[in-house]
Order: C-alpha cells, then structure tokens, then sequence
C-alpha cells in the first residue's frame, strides 16, 4: 500500500493527489490519499513508502493543512529510518521560496531518518502545466521505473 499524504491551502494538492493515485493505481500500485489533518505522524512508522505532496502558502510557508502534521512530527522526533519516502511540491516560481514547504518537509524527513526515494518533484503556478499532469507524470516515471 502506497500512501500520499497531501497538505493543501485552496485544494489543489488534494485534487492532484487524488489524480497522482487514480494512474498509480492503474500501473498496478495500490494507494490511498489521506490529509495531513486526517493522519497522526506516529503512524510513519507503520508506513513502507509514503509520498508527501503539499502546496506551499505565501513566502514559503506550510498550509493550514500541513503546518499542525509538520509540527507534531517535529515534535515527536521519531526514528523513521526504515521509512522511504518521495516527495512532491506545488509552488510559483514568481516567489522567492518557491516550493518552500515540501523543501521544508524534505529536511525534516531526512533528519529523522527516512530515506528519500527519487527527486523531489515540483509544479510551478506560473507554467501552462496542470498540476495533476505533472505530479501524475512524476510518479508513473518515479514508481515505474523502480
């Protein structure tokens, strides 16, 4: 089981994090997507393989979504070294911190021992891609590949 756990100020995470699973799943992986506000950290340990996709909100900041999870799993200080995890960020590149928040969580992840799975796959606002074209395109190459 493959989850994506997204964080999302306006809902285009979760809308692209449900779309990233509809293909994954028709590649043959199994995943669910569930909120960041709907998931306790601890179960990070529980996990094989998560996928983090969040927005980034202002001058790089976490979303409302996103910043209490972010928060609790800064706060726990777990061991996640048996963890892989990838990531994805939705950000304009018109903002100094583009794509802040998943960069924000990538760091954190790494601190607590989770192992990073591919690169940190990003959309920029300001481009004519929609956002669940390009993370359904990242994840198909990432977990295909694999």
């Amino acid at each position: 089981m493959l989850t994506i756990l997204y964080g999302t100020e306006s809902g285009n995470a979760e809308m692209a994090a449900e779309d990233m699973a509809n293909v994954l799943n028709l590649t043959g992986k199994e995943t669910r997507v569930i909120s960041m506000e709907d998931y306790e950290p601890i179960d990070l340990q529980n996990e094989e393989h998560v996928i983090f996709m969040t927005s980034t909100y202002g001058e790089g900041e976490l979303p409302l979504t996103s910043a209490p999870f972010y928060s609790k799993l800064k706060e726990l200080d777990l061991d996640l070294s048996k963890l892989k995890f990838s990531a994805f960020g939705l950000g304009d590149s018109t903002y100094e911190h583009f794509n802040g928040a998943i960069h924000t969580f990538v760091k954190l992840l790494r601190d607590l021992g989770a192992e990073q799975v591919g690169e940190t796959g990003t959309h920029d606002a300001s481009r004519l891609h929609t956002v669940s074209d390009i993370a359904s395109c990242w994840a198909s190459r990432l977990f295909l590949a694999a």
